[in-house]
């Protein structure tokens, strides 16, 4: 009986671990400002997913160089200041719109000044791939 406990024990502890690695993978491909709020399988397209997400981009916050595996539609909620390494600040204000095309590299950019960037987006994409690639 001590046996299968101890073996219960150290199942739920590997899997826990697994859990957790699992987690921290997850993390280094998405952006830990989305907010996922809803995905669902794209209808009349196998292997595809809709995916909508809100994020938050805080002044001193970068949004690392990446692509997507399908689609990103992005809404700009509130508009900020941002900066690419090497050029002037730029401005992407409030409503307008971005859109993103299959595997092309986007962001590399810092929110600068003392405005949040925030975005509702919308990615049409591959399903079981990473949502953010950094392509390295």
């Amino acid at each position: 009986m001590k046996k299968i406990h101890a073996v219960r024990g150290a199942a739920a502890v590997l899997l826990f671990g697994l859990g957790v690695a699992t987690g921290l993978v997850a993390q280094t491909t998405d952006s830990p400002q989305r907010v996922e709020l809803k995905r669902a399988d794209l209808s009349g397209a196998p292997g595809m997913e809709v995916i909508t997400s809100t994020a938050e981009y805080k002044p001193g916050e970068k949004i690392d160089l990446h692509f997507h595996h399908g689609l990103e539609a992005a809404y700009i909620v509130q508009g900020a200041r941002v900066q690419v390494p090497g050029k002037d600040p730029m401005l992407l204000a409030t409503g307008s719109s971005l859109l993103n095309l299959r595997d092309v590299k986007h962001g590399g950019f810092t929110v600068v000044g003392d405005t949040s960037l925030k975005l509702y987006t919308v990615h049409v994409v591959d399903k079981g791939k990473p949502l953010y690639d950094p392509g390295h």
